[in-house]
């Protein structure tokens, strides 16, 4: 039996620290473009109240989405020692690829062909293609690495998770205060093993008919603004609703195709996007199998100091329980969270509207 287990993880945190009270002179309008009256001291307590988020990380301006995704695969080939040579496939995960200072995208060559050539791969059977998903992309790439190394045809991949939203966000809408940068590394082998381990099942799905521009790009809400610049927009209420709803399901087809069930698991790794949101989603799960106290130990959170990276924020909370924090830099935040020998562990995201996947993986 071939099984898909992670071998080393990395991550890239900005050390961009960008508290709320930077916010405090920003000017916000609303979708009608229409100034926002209230003081901006309530709009930043309302939306810490909401998020739980106090601060996010930024890279600095000459800092793109490919650097720091070349700087998690280092860093998780440092700590793996895993050979670069021996990669079947680098896939990047991303939805704006290079963002320069001047706003302008760059997509071209691939983000993954640039890490790669950063890396120095001199191997041409190492594929890199990028996957652009939403923020569900790093486990959607996760999902289509395991297709490949069960397959038989691939031996190791390396999946990134990697955004600079600071870059494409407006900052005179209220959701500017959401978004964040960073970057996440795993890498995936396949290993023979006689019982089930690793990646044990996933599941997805892709409501495009009503939900498809729940996200979208637009321009900004300051009527008096010059540019042609498009920004990210959000319409998060929506959003709200639709992951409440669904998430939940998305995940326990994931626990059914293991033959598992909630009460199986040990840890819920939850794409960090807003903190009341993701206890909506982890309530609603447990109700599906009938459990009425919601235990919320089993949700190990990042927003509260990185803020939501998107496609990033998956690896990065993967990295930082993989290998804990020796060095104190983000003062025992997860210290009551660890990943033993024969823990199950259910990974889930929701993004780009209507995006949503799972994925159940057994520790080695």
């Amino acid at each position: 039996m071939l099984n898909s287990i992670i071998i080393g993880t990395g991550s890239y945190i900005s050390t961009g620290i960008i508290p709320n009270k930077h916010f405090l002179n920003n000017v916000f309008y609303g979708p009608d473009r229409k100034i926002i009256e209230k003081p901006n001291e309530y709009i930043i307590k309302e939306f810490e109240e909401i998020t739980c988020i106090k601060e996010r990380r930024y890279v600095a301006d000459n800092i793109v989405t490919s650097d720091i995704s070349f700087q998690a695969a280092k860093n998780a080939f440092d700590s793996s020692g895993v050979d670069k040579e021996s990669l079947d496939y680098i896939i990047v995960a991303h939805n704006f690829g290079d963002v320069r200072a001047d706003r302008r995208i760059d997509f071209c060559p691939s983000i993954a062909s640039r890490v790669k050539q950063k890396l120095e791969i001199e191997n041409p059977k190492t594929i890199a293609y990028d996957v652009a998903f939403g923020c569900p992309g790093w486990l959607q790439g996760m999902i289509q690495a395991d297709y490949c190394l069960k397959s038989g045809d691939a031996k190791r991949a390396m999946i990134i998770g990697a955004e600079t939203l600071s870059k494409v966000s407006d900052p005179h809408d209220m959701d500017s205060m959401i978004y964040a940068d960073g970057a996440g590394a795993t890498i995936v082998e396949s290993i023979e093993s006689k019982g089930p381990v690793g990646i044990l099942s996933h599941a997805a799905r892709s409501d495009t008919l009503e939900h498809a521009y729940l996200l979208g790009m637009g321009k900004s809400y300051n009527p008096n603004y010059k540019g042609n610049d498009l920004f990210l927009k959000m319409q998060g209420h929506d959003v709200f609703k639709y992951a409440l709803k669904t998430v939940p399901q998305v995940v326990k087809q994931s626990l059914d195709k293991a033959g598992l069930s909630i009460q199986n698991v040990q840890k819920v790794l939850l794409h960090q996007a807003n903190e009341k949101m993701d206890k909506g989603i982890l309530k609603n799960l447990y109700k599906l199998y009938g459990v009425k106290e919601t235990p919320y130990d089993v949700l190990p959170m990042t927003i509260s100091w990185l803020g939501n990276s998107s496609v990033a924020t998956l690896p990065t909370l993967l990295d930082l329980l993989f290998k804990g924090d020796p060095d104190n830099l983000f003062n025992g935040k997860l210290d009551n969270h660890k990943l033993s020998k024969g823990d199950i562990v259910v990974f889930a995201s929701v993004g780009a509207g209507m995006n949503i996947n799972s994925m159940v993986y057994k520790m080695q």
